[in-house]
């Protein structure tokens, strides 16, 4: 074997992983890594323009790719400003590895300049945080971070990368291409799941998660088709299955379906698919509470970690979800009662999902849904951050696989960052970034990386001069006492088109349609700045009536 620099080996391990894309903001605590990818035309170098805005690609690009995203920042403040995707991606249960060029090993301890201790940083926040202190031993931290990344329940790795270490000359070979293992599910205990479904009146499953790729996608609705189950969608996991699959009952989360939630409420047998019933898919663990009396659970997941670990549980599966329903799936065909509650909870998710005019409001949002739903293909990656705009669309779209970029934990400034990343993997799609005022401007300085790099998407920015979803909040609990809420913001499309975007402002409903269809004639990225009225504050209520004025 020759010689090579650390930054060599790193990148040759990288690409026998099957790295084909690195997301960054380039620091000197790097350059060693940045000389090697000049030689290496086989991993696309997208440059960006803030850190969150790295790890947000490269979480979004795990999430599309099913294997990590690769992001690279310099130490200090490259790396706290990274943190936020890194919580992002643990979350979401997304694969992603973060690398951070670090101080010199002679250096380290003294609070040199920018240090930080990584390992202690992100200990809370990553499933492993590491440091490579001998270039030799790179080979076995990349195959071990890919093998953390992606197996058990997914999430961020961090490696820390003294500066002087990827200069050093050393011997060394990539492992070969780390795959997430198998995890079969034993027949007894499908047999036993099978069981408690035959002896329940009202089940219901709910899906989406850890490890959700188009094997689970179709096999769990086929499972759901099969035995009649009602299939509910966790907090912004609408696209685990079709919204045209004739049993899927819609989403919990915020704003959902009074009807679901009564659903959800009354069944004696919940089967939890992936999902982890976090806080925001239980409503604050009242939904569905730790101890669920009267009802059942079964909770198949592939980390065991999760099992047991905030809701007792009558019957724990730790499995691959395909693996889990694909038995389950055979069992219903074979020796399994068909429910007929799916289909009725499909026709109220359609009635709930239909938009109708709201009377008074010159932008109706629930209409512009409707007509991206006529002018966009179904198969257009929808990115959200938070904020109350991204009710609209999660009540009235019709999500397909594959086509849901939102990050659980309420993350802000998603948007932009995930539609460059999901524009850059699939070319040939139509991707959607959805931000609010708020949402867009702590990260839409990323269309001047989309632009750079060449992406085509649409952006539509909400615009009700305020953050909308405190605002709320506000009105709730201090009725008419506004602080601190209401923003002053800057023309978005004249700020679009100074980013070299092609951008429209809406003001009234009946502009919308055609504008979009302006847009879409358009290459590139496209932007639509759609000014609103912040006492529309959801899809099923105002500011007033929430306050009680």
């Amino acid at each position: 074997m020759t010689l090579k620099t650390g930054g060599r080996l790193l990148v040759d391990a990288l690409l026998e992983q099957g790295c084909d894309r690195i997301f960054t903001v380039p620091g000197e605590s790097f350059l060693a890594v940045l000389d090697a990818l000049h030689d290496t035309p086989a991993i696309d170098l997208v440059t960006c323009r803030q850190e969150g805005g790295v790890t947000f690609m490269a979480c979004a690009d795990g999430k599309l790719s099913g294997r990590p995203g690769i992001a690279f920042v310099t130490r200090g403040p490259g790396a706290t400003n990274a943190a936020i995707g890194v919580h992002v991606a643990r979350q979401d249960s997304q694969p992603m590895i973060l690398c951070i060029g670090d101080v010199d090993r002679g250096t380290r301890d003294r609070e040199a300049f920018q240090e930080v201790d990584f390992q202690a940083m992100f200990a809370p926040l990553a499933k492993w945080a590491a440091r490579i202190d001998d270039a030799a031993r790179i080979p076995e931290y990349i195959a071990r971070a890919y093998a953390t990344a992606m197996n058990g329940r997914p999430g961020p790795v961090v490696l820390a990368l003294p500066e002087d270490m990827l200069c050093d000359l050393v011997e060394g070979m990539p492992r070969p291409r780390i795959e997430r293992p198998a995890q079969d599910v034993l027949i007894s205990d499908a047999l036993e799941v099978q069981e408690l479904i035959n002896a329940a009146e009202r089940p219901v499953a709910i899906v989406g998660g850890a490890y959700w790729n188009d094997d689970a996608v179709r096999m769990v609705a086929q499972w759901g088709e099969t035995s009649g189950i009602p299939l509910v969608a966790a907090f912004r996991r609408q696209d685990a299955v079709p919204s045209s699959c004739p049993v899927y009952a819609g989403n919990l989360g915020y704003g959902p379906n009074p009807a679901l939630v009564a659903r959800v409420r009354e069944a004696d047998l919940l089967i939890v698919l992936g999902a982890r019933l976090g806080e925001a898919t239980t409503d604050g663990y009242a939904l569905i509470t730790p101890d669920h009396p009267g009802q059942k659970l079964v909770h198949i997941h592939p980390d065991p970690q999760e099992l047991h670990s905030v809701y007792r549980t009558d019957l724990a599966l730790c499995c691959d979800v395909f693996e889990g329903a694909a038995m389950l799936d055979v069992l219903a065909r074979d020796r399994g009662v068909t429910h007929m509650s799916g289909a009725k909870a499909h026709a109220d998710y359609l009635a709930w999902s239909e938009p109708a005019p709201r009377e008074g409001v010159t932008l109706d949002l629930g209409q512009c849904v409707a007509a991206m739903r006529e002018a966009l293909p179904a198969d257009s990656i929808l990115c959200n951050g938070a904020g109350n705009y991204s009710g609209w669309w999660h009540r009235y779209w019709r999500y397909e696989p594959g086509c849901q970029l939102a990050p659980t934990c309420g993350a802000m400034g998603y948007g932009v960052p995930a539609a460059t990343a999901a524009a850059l993997r699939h070319p040939d799609r139509m991707v959607v970034a959805l931000a609010g005022d708020g949402c867009f401007l702590m990260n839409g300085q990323e269309l001047a990386t989309a632009v750079q790099h060449g992406a085509s998407m649409l952006v539509i920015v909400v615009d009700n001069g305020g953050y909308g979803t405190i605002r709320m909040h506000q009105e709730r609990e201090y009725p008419g006492r506004v602080a601190a809420t209401g923003l002053a913001n800057p023309d978005f499309a004249a700020l679009a088109r100074a980013y070299g975007c092609w951008s429209e402002t809406v003001t009234q409903t009946q502009d919308f349609a055609p504008a979009l269809a302006r847009a879409m004639a358009e290459t590139g990225v496209r932007l639509l700045h759609l000014k609103t009225d912040i006492e529309v504050i959801t899809p099923a209520t105002t500011l007033s009536r929430i306050a009680g004025r």
